[in-house]
């Protein structure tokens, strides 16, 4: 099972005719605009406007509070009525089949893209994407969700709050006072991801963001009062690399240094941007190192964190982040068919990865995020949540695409009532060997028993299984998962 996010290549974009959509619904992440606040129960039938944001409220839903996760006891104190709340990176996918994809040229690309544009395609093709499928994702585990980010006033802006709406998950806008007039109109358009398929199923993404030097919303400086509420508000902030396509370092920077001033967790997924970044400007740069220190989770691939730190060896290269990061817990690293790493200062665990009939990986690595979130916030087991986090990437990747297509319970409860494992002793073994005498080192099992291989700790995937399908299966009686 390959539950990492997918690694995009430089867009390939294709050429027009006959679209209709296709077998699996890929999906990219890029930053979509939001309008206003919306609480997951409002009932949606006034115009949205992208400039009246600010007499909103933000949302809150009220659940009994959570206790934070230890890790931020030293932080100030504040209530947090929010699980996650995700930043920017809010598109609407759209899904085409073509006979083919264009020619590299950049000028082919921005022609064929202006050319879909000319009319919206019809609505079927449409889906949720971008940070919507780490929202969606865990939100039907049962964290209560906001996205924070800007939509246009039009019909895919009015589109993405319906699925926000559908699915529980609070939005509050992002602007500020700026003039209309002399700014583009398609800056404050909701942002638009065109998904191309040939008919050899390979995939090609085209949005504004990949034909402008400045980011989408770079008339966006500040962060209103409400979205420094909901941060506060939230236990989690989650960012990732196509932050840097809709807004300024600076901005960026911004609302990580608010994060950390109000007690409220970052986690980062750097993504195919990390790299690009590193070759980026220098303020992008400096943004890059700035979320590498003050990130409390980070989520990488091996490719990702390899091109990060120069290490080959994911456990090294993870060590040498948590060295260098000020506030960083968490390293997490997927292993794509090979199962995922959690390291901490003091620990090393692993779990292979569940063996299924992979459809589509679109959208994995945000259902696999969005587990971490929940066993950060519920302070499960590290085993556990790498287990839980493996399951629901795997779950996600049985079924066609993302955004509404991520796994529901139903999906991971099946998966879990018969596991099967990815087992290969001789990658583990090898890669574990050098740190057994100096880390606390779990891996999970198919063994039935607890024990230990010298300073290795098996953990049984029954147990694991035992301790999680209770919870999942009350979660589909009540509707939500139980703390």
């Amino acid at each position: 099972m390959h539950h990492q996010s997918i690694a995009l290549k430089s867009p390939q974009y294709p050429f027009p005719p006959h679209l209709h959509p296709p077998n699996p619904i890929p999906s990219r992440l890029v930053f979509a605009p939001i309008s206003f606040p919306l609480h997951p129960n409002t009932t949606i039938n006034s115009p949205r406007s992208v400039f009246c944001c600010r007499n909103f409220h933000i949302p809150v839903p009220n659940p009994p509070p959570r206790s934070l996760p230890s890790s931020n006891a030293t932080k100030p104190a504040a209530v947090k009525t929010v699980d996650v709340a995700t930043l920017g990176n809010l598109c609407v996918d759209i899904v085409l089949n073509v006979p083919k994809l264009p020619p590299p040229s950049p000028d082919a690309r921005k022609a064929f893209m202006e050319q879909l544009s000319s009319s919206p395609p019809d609505k079927q093709y449409w889906e949720a994407g971008g940070n919507c499928n780490m929202a969606i994702a865990a939100a039907r585990l049962g964290l209560n969700c906001i996205t924070i980010g800007h939509v246009g006033n039009e019909i895919y802006g009015n589109f993405l709050l319906d699925v926000l709406h559908d699915e529980g998950i609070g939005m509050v806008g992002m602007s500020e006072e700026t003039d209309p007039v002399n700014s583009p109109i398609a800056s404050y358009d909701t942002l638009l991801c065109w998904v191309l398929v040939d008919p050899l199923q390979k995939h090609g993404f085209c949005s504004r963001a990949d034909f402008s030097k400045e980011p989408a919303f770079s008339w966006m400086s500040t962060l209103s009062e409400e979205v420094k509420r909901a941060i506060k508000q939230s236990r989690i902030l989650f960012c990732n690399g196509y932050d840097f396509d809709e807004f300024s370092p600076s901005m960026i920077i911004s609302a990580v240094d608010y994060a950390v001033e109000v007690g409220t967790s970052v986690f980062f997924d750097p993504g195919p941007r990390g790299k690009s970044l590193l070759r980026g400007t220098v303020d992008e740069q400096k943004a890059l190192r700035h979320f590498l220190r003050m990130t409390d989770v980070l989520l990488l691939t091996s490719d990702e964190v390899e091109s990060l730190t120069g290490i080959a060896n994911p456990i090294l290269a993870g060590q040498e982040l948590l060295r260098q990061g000020v506030h960083t817990k968490w390293v997490v690293i997927k292993m794509g068919p090979k199962g995922s790493i959690l390291i901490t200062t003091s620990s090393i665990t692993c779990a292979p990865a569940f063996k299924v009939e992979v459809m589509d990986t679109v959208g994995c690595g945000d259902s696999f995020v969005a587990a971490i979130a929940f066993g950060f916030i519920h302070k499960t087991p590290l085993v556990t949540t790498l287990a839980f986090a493996n399951a629901v990437g795997a779950a996600t990747a049985m079924g066609c695409g993302a955004g509404r297509n991520v796994a529901a319970v139903k999906q991971i409860v099946e998966l879990m009532e018969a596991p099967d494992l990815n087992e290969d002793d001789e990658f583990w073994n090898e890669l574990l060997s050098e740190h057994l005498d100096s880390q606390d080192v779990t891996v999970l099992s198919k063994m039935v028993l607890n024990g230990s291989n010298g300073r290795m700790n098996q953990v049984p995937l029954q147990r694991v299984v035992s301790e999680l399908l209770p919870k999942l299966k009350s979660s589909q009686l009540e509707g939500k998962l139980s703390c």
